[in-house]
């Protein structure tokens, strides 16, 4: 048997993080299997799906690193779930109902008010026929249930164990609206079924949706799936995150500059025991991720701890990983440049300040106290090419000459050269910023 996952997102909105933990576990375990991830576009509402939105999606994923073996579309597959509701009518297990959302709303508050449980009572199951063309003669057109069978269903799920769900406690699940769109129950268990999707990953929010589902796989003769049920993300102060996935849409996260490894190296590990480290590769993801490895009890996603593994990958990536981004940038070639660099930065964007502090323009700062003394250090600058080694030999020179050590020596020249009290090595710095740059602004010059 092939192991087959899939990521059923709806194109209507941007991938949050929530999103991508639900994507990345799907495609983990199904590479770690030697399967296939299938992406399927939940698109059957057309109202609110777009195109646009579509694409984000593929583009989200691609950066992720998530690449699907499959893809499918439900606004393709609308006569496939006609078929298959006609075969639920003829087995007594689809029926109409004709009630207004105002008065299933009026029902469920007056179950609430009496102690009972909102379940929808099947009051549509004792219409007779001339209440039926009563309604249809106001112009009311039906919604349809599925009839579940009141009994107990069981699962053995990969991450929660063993579960059960009494149905009698559920409402029959609406599967088709008055206006004949589908909702998600039936277009789902039948796309599972007929994309022989073998193992059902998402969070745990479906666990009741999972005890219909089983009914309806059933109904249809088909094999049930293994199911897990993974815990939901709770932000780091233990709200809920849901409140605040605004501002964590991919979209959003990639044009901050992040390195898609750093969110996957972090959300993988969310919900387990393993300490979150920087992985760089997604070979190493996948070997690395057990799925009975996920615990029960919410993860807690701080986004923070996504800027700290970003920061942690970009100290160990090659030059030849980052040298187009780097170029575009307007960044000097060669990797003398990046590994000067690379241990200041937390994003890749951050490089673009260094750009600018070897390129210019910048703006020296030499304090009045410190004039004479970056005057002297004009004078015995070492002559060009300026190397590695320039900076021990200029320092060691002013040392001997002026007797300052420690900040009082190294601290006003890195202020000349660079406008600022702290950033690379200025070993590695100085050769980049080169003589006559140095020059310049060791008499205070904004030069570019």
């Amino acid at each position: 048997m092939t192991v087959r996952t899939r990521f059923a997102p709806s194109p209507t909105g941007r991938l949050h993080v929530g999103n991508a933990r639900a994507a990345l576990f799907c495609y983990l375990f199904a590479k770690s299997q030697g399967g296939q991830f299938v992406l399927r576009m939940d698109d059957t509402d057309q109202a609110r799906s777009t195109p646009e939105f579509a694409q984000a999606i593929h583009t989200d994923l691609a950066w992720l690193g998530l690449t699907h073996d499959e893809t499918a579309k439900q606004s393709e597959r609308f006569a496939r779930y006609e078929e298959v509701f006609t075969q639920l009518k003829e087995q007594g297990l689809a029926y109409a109902c004709y009630e207004t959302p105002d008065e299933l709303d009026r029902k469920r508050k007056r179950q609430l008010a009496r102690g009972l449980p909102p379940v929808y009572d099947r009051a549509a199951l004792e219409l007779s026929a001339e209440e039926i063309a009563a309604f249809e003669a106001e112009g009311r057109t039906p919604h349809w249930r599925f009839k579940l069978s009141g009994n107990s269903v069981s699962w053995p799920d990969m991450v929660r164990g063993e579960q059960k769900i009494e149905t009698a406690s559920l409402s029959d699940p609406v599967i088709r609206r008055g206006d004949g769109t589908w909702l998600y129950t039936l277009p789902s268990v039948v796309d599972d079924l007929d994309m022989k999707i073998t193992h059902v990953i998402r969070g745990e929010d479906h666990v009741t949706n999972t005890g219909a589902q089983v009914e309806l796989i059933a109904a249809l003769g088909g094999a049930l799936p293994v199911f897990a049920h993974f815990s939901l993300m709770l932000a780091a102060d233990g709200g809920a995150l849901s409140k605040r996935l605004g501002s964590l849409s991919l979209q959003d996260l990639r044009e901050q500059g992040l390195e898609p490894m750093s969110l996957n190296s972090l959300i993988a590990r969310l919900g387990t025991a393993d300490p979150v480290e920087p992985v760089r590769d997604m070979a190493r993801l996948i070997a690395g991720f057990d799925m009975s490895r996920l615990g029960r009890a919410p993860a807690r996603f701080d986004a923070e701890d996504v800027t700290r593994l970003n920061a942690r990958i970009l100290h160990e990536v090659p030059y030849a990983d980052v040298a187009e981004r780097l170029q575009a940038m307007g960044a000097p070639e060669g990797a003398e440049f990046w590994d000067s660099i690379k241990g200041n930065l937390t994003l890749l964007s951050d490089a673009a300040d260094m750009v600018q502090l070897i390129n210019g323009p910048i703006t020296p700062i030499i304090e009045a106290e410190d004039a004479d003394y970056v005057a002297q250090a004009l004078a015995c600058l070492p002559a060009a090419p300026l190397d590695e080694q320039s900076w021990s030999a200029w320092t060691s020179d002013l040392k001997a000459s002026t007797g300052r050590k420690g900040r009082g020596l190294f601290m006003p020249l890195r202020q000349a050269l660079t406008g600022q009290a702290h950033g690379p090595e200025m070993q590695h710095l100085l050769p980049l910023i080169g003589y006559d740059r140095a020059t310049a602004r060791l008499q205070g010059k904004d030069a570019a």
